[in-house]
């Protein structure tokens, strides 16, 4: 028995040893706010780096702090009713370190949470994290171009002066670029859990570049007016990421998946690949999940399942343009509510930004294989797909999916597409409206209601369309208003009563 209980304590000791706990407060942080514990985190981390690793703690009360640099083995543990906020100096966030802005490599402000090519990092807790990013928001926001430019926008200027500039280079906010809230470069074995979070100066939650990141039951909040670019998480250029049960209501897009911006992102070329995001919640911002527009490294292998979006401007949305490149691929949506959505429920737009045609190169952007079921919406409008003219969006399906909206889908410069028990509730315009697009199969779609003026279903240029088991509701008085050539379209096995069929070319001769 006592030899059984030596090693029951040996084991213990090994566990104890492993687990180390740095308090803050015995390294000097002041829990009242009184004083910056900017020091006295930074040795309470690098007393634990010194053992192999371990815990920096925070117990309860308040602490005022500028840039905190994570080391491997290192875990920042927010206990409840501890919050640390974040200085708005932004000297406190000198010198400069390597960083992403926006799918640009560049040397910028420190994030209030760094670290850079480290390993087994994580950030936990109950406890609060306040960006404080009003001054940050204020800074960009009132900056004029005829003002002279401030000290760290000449800091900038001389660590920038080489760099790979996006297609824009005005994009670049005149050279004065807030920090993430929390950024990982490089890393590997990375962990977010629990934590609250609010008023980033710029994105929240921005691993770049990492391998094997959890984020996991965070709450992050950011003012919903004058917080510019505020984004809850963005995993840019990541592999084997996982989001999961997570409330987020913010000044932009909720959750992003990016991979670089034109040419420095194509130079990079470093994908998004391998991401789950699931049982998250999001209610305000532009965007509950995107994906682009920077995605010049290209994005691939990506799940999105089990969401409640309640808010958001749009809720699923793809977006690229000429010049970007890159190929978004792979990608599986399911089993998501979505409600009050301002704009589109789903959105697949590769115009975002206005470019001149060109011939297609490694800037032609391309979106393909997205596979969308068991969606319910209620929105402005449902759906809005815009490939290019040189490059359609390919393989597109949608299974299962109810939408109750003021306008229904339209799907532009396409391939392969598939509608398969779609069902849209319509106020203007039709169910779904084709426009030049290739190999399309629309098979059970239904509409309860729709304006009397309008067909269910119209299409415009569209080469082999095939329209099948349909079975219209009493009451819908036009099935099919179609603009192209009556060998383009097959149809096969329809009820459709009384409603009618036009061909709109035949019509006209």
């Amino acid at each position: 028995m006592r030899f059984i209980l030596l090693i029951a304590f040996l084991v213990s000791g090994t566990v104890l040893q492993a687990q180390r706990f740095f308090d803050v407060t015995k390294y000097g942080a002041k829990n009242d706010s009184s004083a910056k514990a900017t020091a006295a985190i930074k040795k309470a981390i690098d007393a634990a780096v010194k053992v192999g690793g371990g815990t920096v703690y925070f117990p309860a009360g308040k602490y005022l702090t500028g840039a905190i640099h994570l080391k491997s083995n290192i875990t920042i543990h927010i206990e409840a009713g501890a919050e640390l906020h974040f200085s708005d100096n932004f000297d406190d966030y000198l010198p400069m370190v390597e960083s992403r802005y926006e799918g640009v490599d560049v040397t910028t402000f420190s994030a209030l949470f760094y670290a850079n090519n480290v390993q087994n990092i994580t950030i936990t807790g109950r406890g609060l994290i306040d960006g404080h990013g009003k001054k940050w928001w204020d800074f960009v926001e009132g900056y004029k171009a005829d003002q002279p430019r401030s000290k760290w926008q000449i800091i900038f200027d001389s660590l920038n002066k080489n760099i790979l500039l996006p297609d824009e280079p005005k994009q670049m906010k005149r050279g004065f670029l807030r920090p993430a809230f929390i950024q990982f470069m490089h890393c590997k074995n990375v962990l977010i859990e629990g934590i609250t979070i609010r008023n980033s100066p710029f994105w929240t939650v921005n691993p770049q570049f990492c391998d094997n990141v959890t984020i996991h039951a965070v709450t992050i909040t950011n003012p919903q007016r004058n917080a510019p670019n505020t984004d809850g998480i963005n995993p840019e250029s990541c592999s084997n990421v996982r989001i999961s049960d997570s409330y987020i209501s913010v000044g932009d897009d909720c959750i992003t998946i990016k991979s670089g911006k034109d040419l420095p992102g194509r130079t990079k070329n470093r994908p998004a690949e391998n991401y789950t995001i699931t049982n998250c919640t999001m209610l305000a911002g532009h965007g509950a999940v995107v994906i682009g527009s920077e995605m010049s490294g290209g994005v691939k292998k990506i799940v999105i399942n089990n969401c409640i979006f309640d808010g958001t401007d749009r809720g699923i949305r793809l977006k690229t343009s000429r010049g970007r490149g890159g190929v978004v691929e792979d990608i599986r949506i399911d089993n998501i509510v979505m409600k009050n959505i301002r704009d589109q429920a789903i959105v697949m737009d590769m115009e975002y930004a206005k470019v001149p045609v060109e011939p297609v190169s490694e800037r032609t952007p391309k979106f393909r294989n997205i596979r969308i079921s068991n969606i319910t919406a209620y929105t402005n409008e449902a759906m809005y797909i815009n490939g290019l003219a040189e490059m359609p969006v390919e393989e597109i399906s949608l299974n299962d999916v109810v939408f109750e909206a003021k306008r229904g889908i339209t799907i532009r410069n396409a391939k392969d597409i598939t509608l398969h028990g779609v069902r849209v509730n319509t106020e203007i315009g039709p169910a779904v409206t084709v426009l030049n697009t290739e190999r399309i199969d629309l098979d059970n779609i239904t509409a309860t209601k729709l304006p009397d003026t309008s067909p269910m279903i119209r299409l415009t240029d569209v080469k082999e369309a095939l329209i099948r088991n349909n079975w219209l509701f009493k009451g819908v008085k036009k099935f099919a208003e179609i603009h192209s050539g009556k060998d383009q379209v097959k149809m096969l096995n329809n009820e459709i009563g009384d409603a009618s069929v036009v061909y709109i070319d035949e019509v006209k001769k």
